[in-house]
C-alpha cells in the first residue's frame, strides 16, 4: 500500500519532512524510525546532522543517530548551526546525505526532522515518498555488530559557511562604509554565525537575542507583530539596517534605518536588484512571491528572466539548476545563492543587501521605497485536507482570471492575483494575495475565502 501524505494536529509529515509536539508525536521512538528509514534509503554513507537552538534538539538527535547508525550509516554531528550550514557541510564532507532538526519558526514546543539529498536540498516528493513509506511499513535493513556506524563530530560550519559568503559579497565597499547593523537571531542557531559574518564584513554589529538556547525571545517567525524590539532598537541606535533570522536561519526579514519593518518580501527583492545590475540573468522564484521581482527583472534588462515554481525549496532549487539562474528564493525572506548552496540562507541574503547598500550610498529606505510597491494580504485557515480539496475546485471554476495550478491554485488578474494551497508545514491552507492598495488585495483575497464553503 503506497505511503499517503497527512497530518494530525500534532504531527505533520509532508514533503517538507516531519513536524510534531515534543513529548507527544515528536518522540524518541519517532525520531529513531525516522533515522532508520533513511538511513535503510542511503544504503550506508556518511550523514550529517545539524539542529536549530531547541531544548529538545539533543534528545531528538540522540534518537535519530541510534537510528542512523544502526543502519550502517555514520553520523557526524555539526551541533547547533543553520540549515543552510547543514546542507552545505553535506558536499564540503562528501556526505551522503544529511538531517536537519529544526521547526523553522513553530513554537518552541515543537521539533521537525528534515531530511537533505547528497546535493544539500530537500528530496523530491517522489523521493520524500519513498522515505516515508519505508518508515511507515517499518521496512527497516538494520546491520550487524561489525557493520553499526560511527559517531563523529565536526565544528567548523560556521567558520566554512562564512568563507564561502564572502568571495560572493562586495567586502571593500561594505568596509569602507562600516554599516551599524542590529541582528534579533531569536536565540537560534544563526547568531553566533550570524554575528561573525557581520564582524568579517566590517560591521558595528549590535546583537539581540544572540545566545542559541532556545529561549525564543518573542514569537519566532520574523513578522512585523513580533518585530518590535527590534524596530525600536534600530531608531534607538540610530542603526543603517536590522536583520531579523527564524530559528534555523534560512529566513531574513528587514528594518530599514527609520525602524520600518520592511519585512520578508523585500529580502528577496533587494537581492534581485544587487544581483540583476551585477550579473543579468534568470532566477526563480515560487508561486506566493511578489511581484516585485518581475518588475525588477523588467527594469534590469540583458536577459533578465523569472521562473515561477511551486511553493518549497527543493522546487526553486530544481528550476535554478534547470534554468542556470544566477539566483533564487521565496517570499518568505529566503534567498539561494547557488555559489554557496542550493538552500535558502540568511547569510547570503545579509551580504547581498549589505553589497547594495555599500554600492548605492544611499539609506536603504530610499532604496526600497523607488522599487514598485504592492500591499500583500497573507492569511490562513485551519481545514481537513478533504475540505481544502473541495474548496479548490470551487476556486478552479473562476473564470475570469487566469488560473496556475501548478502548486494549489494561483489566480491573476490585472489588478493583481490570489495563490491558495495547503501549508507543507501545518495544518491549514494559507491564501496569499497580492495588488497595488490594500483595498483590493482585501476584496481579491476575499472572494477566494468566501468560496470555502
Amino acid at each position: 500500500m503506497p505511503f499517503e501524505w497527512g497530518y494530525q494536529m500534532t504531527l505533520m509529515i509532508s514533503v517538507s519532512g516531519v513536524r510534531g509536539l515534543v513529548g507527544k508525536t515528536m518522540t524518541p521512538t519517532l525520531a529513531a524510525e525516522m533515522g532508520a528509514a533513511f538511513g535503510s534509503h542511503l544504503g550506508g554513507g556518511s550523514v550529517v546532522i545539524g539542529r536549530d537552538s531547541r531544548q529538545s534538539g539533543m534528545m531528538v538527535q540522540s534518537a535519530l543517530v541510534g537510528g542512523l547508525l544502526a543502519t550502517g550509516c555514520s553520523a557526524i554531528e555539526l551541533g547547533i548551526v543553520t540549515t543552510p550550514g547543514t546542507a552545505m557541510m553535506i558536499g564540503v564532507l562528501k556526505a551522503a546525505g544529511g538531517v536537519v532538526l529544526t521547526a523553522s519558526h513553530n513554537p518552541g514546543e515543537w521539533n521537525g526532522i528534515k531530511f537533505l539529498t547528497s546535493a544539500g536540498i530537500a528530496p523530491p516528493p517522489e523521493l520524500a515518498e519513498k522515505i516515508f513509506a519505508r518508515f511507515d511499513a517499518k521496512d527497516f535493513l538494520y546491520v550487524g555488530p561489525q557493520q553499526i556506524g560511527k559517531r563523529l563530530e565536526d565544528n567548523s560550519t560556521h567558520v566554512r559557511h562564512i568563507e564561502k559568503v564572502l568571495p560572493i559579497s562586495n567586502v571593500d565597499a561594505i568596509r569602507k562604509r562600516r554599516p551599524r547593523v542590529v541582528l534579533d537571531s531569536v536565540n537560534g542557531a544563526g547568531g553566533i554565525g550570524g554575528v561573525m559574518l557581520l564582524k568579517e564584513l566590517g560591521c558595528d554589529v549590535i546583537p539581540m537575542n544572540n545566545e542559541p538556547n532556545g529561549q525564543f525571545a518573542h514569537t519566532p517567525e520574523p513578522t512585523a507583530e513580533n518585530l518590535v524590539t527590534l524596530c525600536e532598537v534600530v531608531r534607538r541606535e540610530k542603526a543603517d539596517i536590522g536583520f531579523a533570522q527564524d530559528p534555523d536561519a534560512d529566513r531574513l526579514a528587514i528594518v530599514d534605518e527609520t525602524g520600518r519593518y520592511i519585512g520578508e518580501e523585500y529580502t528577496v527583492a533587494l537581492v534581485a536588484k544587487y544581483l540583476f545590475a551585477k550579473t543579468p540573468g534568470a532566477a526563480a522564484v515560487n508561486l506566493s512571491t511578489s511581484r516585485m521581482i518581475d518588475d525588477l527583472a523588467a527594469k534590469a534588462g540583458g536577459g533578465a528572466k523569472v521562473h515561477r515554481t511551486a511553493v518549497g525549496e527543493a522546487n526553486v532549487a530544481k528550476a535554478i539548476q534547470d534554468h542556470r539562474c544566477v539566483f533564487g528564493g521565496e517570499g518568505n525572506g529566503g534567498v539561494i545563492d547557488p555559489r554557496v548552496v542550493m538552500t535558502r540562507d540568511s547569510f547570503v541574503g545579509m551580504a547581498h543587501v549589505l553589497s547594495l547598500m555599500a554600492t548605492d550610498g544611499r539609506p536603504l529606505s530610499k532604496i526600497v521605497d523607488e522599487i514598485p510597491r504592492y500591499v500583500m494580504v497573507k492569511q490562513k485557515f485551519e481545514m481537513e485536507p478533504a475540505k481544502i480539496k473541495a474548496w479548490l475546485e470551487r476556486v478552479r471554476t473562476i473564470s475570469d482570471g487566469r488560473v496556475n495550478d501548478a502548486d494549489g491554485l494561483r489566480i491573476d488578474w490585472a489588478e493583481g492575483w490570489v495563490h491558495v494551497r495547503p501549508s507543507n508545514t501545518e495544518p491549514i491552507a494559507r491564501v496569499i494575495s497580492e495588488a497595488g492598495d490594500e483595498a483590493t488585495a482585501m476584496r481579491l483575497a476575499k472572494r477566494v475565502a468566501e468560496m470555502r464553503g
